[in-house]
């Protein structure tokens, strides 16, 4: 790796979503890098994906989207993973997530070690670590990152609080919505009240300066230590919901590793998390400029 470019590093799932119309490439973690790649933010994918038609099918449209493959390995035994999705009537997706496949057997090498000491950020969720292998490649990578992102993305029945705990206790940033929120602080033992006394708590708990709130159509909003910043959401038809949370996180993430202001990096956040909403899947093409249109159509040529 080129040690003076500024890059970040997702870890986790890449897998097929498999829709009622038809299968897209997703996984929340890709969904991030997919969206980073469109706002011009250079990225590595750590993943693992099997020696199968459908793995070598991903890796293909990984790549032929531009986005580097290198750090995604290849499985002899495990399948490449599928989600089974479906919409309810409100357009909210539900899925039935395969387990033991290739990306519950990421392995730790020293390659990952040094692409993640030189990164600007490194952004993993809780799913990935369901499978031991995974977990503890996790748990040793995010030891060697210098800003670490933590999607909480609670996809029961995988959910392990002990390792919740542990992985709030070792982000610098973290997003959740508003469910996730309320599970955190019933993990926790306590009483939720309402959103700014329960961000305060976990904020205390688990010595944590930075959190993201994603409240869908009621907005969103960004604490820094003592300080939040709230957003009301942009008014759109939503195409469907899926990789809305991965788009909002990754147009954040854009912003906020070139140290831009909280309303800078909050209305890329919102109008990403919008205009991907407005289209269907977690990945469609567009290009930044239309993009750019979208967010000016909406907050003006102020960013």
């Amino acid at each position: 790796m080129n040690n003076n470019k500024s890059y970040t590093v997702c870890f986790g799932e890449v897998l097929w979503d498999i829709f009622p119309a038809g299968s897209r490439a997703g996984g929340a973690p890709f969904n991030v890098a997919y969206n980073l790649d469109k706002m011009g933010v250079d990225v590595q994918m750590i993943s693992k994906v099997g020696n199968d038609e459908l793995g070598n099918e991903l890796l293909n449209q990984i790549k032929n989207w531009n986005i580097s493959t290198d750090f995604i390995q290849v499985d002899n035994e495990k399948p490449t993973g599928t989600v089974i999705a479906n919409f309810d009537e409100h357009r909210e997706a539900h899925y039935d997530i395969v387990d033991d496949v290739a990306w519950d057997y990421i392995k730790v090498s020293p390659e990952q070690k040094e692409l993640i000491q030189n990164s600007d950020a490194f952004v993993f969720g809780s799913l990935v670590a369901r499978n031991e292998e995974s977990k503890k490649t996790l748990l040793e990578l995010i030891e060697l990152s210098k800003f670490r992102v933590f999607d909480v993305n609670f996809r029961p029945p995988f959910i392990d609080f002990d390792l919740i705990k542990v992985l709030l206790q070792k982000a610098d940033l973290v997003k959740m919505n508003k469910a996730e929120l309320r599970t955190i602080i019933e993990f926790l033992g306590e009483e939720y009240i309402d959103e700014d006394n329960s961000i305060k708590q976990i904020q205390k708990h688990f010595d944590l300066n930075e959190i993201v709130l994603t409240k869908g159509s009621k907005g969103a909003r960004y604490f820094v230590g003592d300080k939040s910043y709230n957003f009301s959401a942009v008014p759109i038809e939503v195409n469907d919901t899926v990789g809305s949370g991965d788009s909002f996180l990754a147009g954040f993430l854009s912003k906020r590793i070139q140290g831009k202001l909280p309303e800078e990096i909050m209305k890329q956040a919102v109008s990403l998390g919008a205009f991907i909403t407005s289209k269907s899947g977690a990945c469609p093409d567009y290009t930044y400029e239309e993009f750019k249109s979208f967010r000016e159509e909406h907050y003006g040529q102020t960013i």
